[in-house]
């Protein structure tokens, strides 16, 4: 989990490496005019949430599926 964490937080930071400023993106400003941006934002963010408690709720089942089984 530390190590996860880990990585995550590195992705995060090595983000703001990659962007491009200045470079106007019709779409991306048409969106954060209107506020649907904000949308698109907390539905991902919703999803990611979603799939990582799937697959941790997965994993603690396994790891107790494999110490039952040993």
């Amino acid at each position: 989990m530390k190590k996860i964490s880990i990585a995550l937080l590195f992705t995060l930071l090595s983000a703001n490496l990659f962007a491009q400023p200045g470079a106007g993106i019709e779409m991306a400003d048409f969106m954060r005019s209107s506020g649907k941006i904000y949308v698109v934002v907390c539905t991902i963010a919703i999803t990611f949430l979603g799939l990582a408690y799937y697959l941790f709720s997965i994993d603690r089942k396994l790891k107790r599926l494999e110490k039952e089984h040993h």
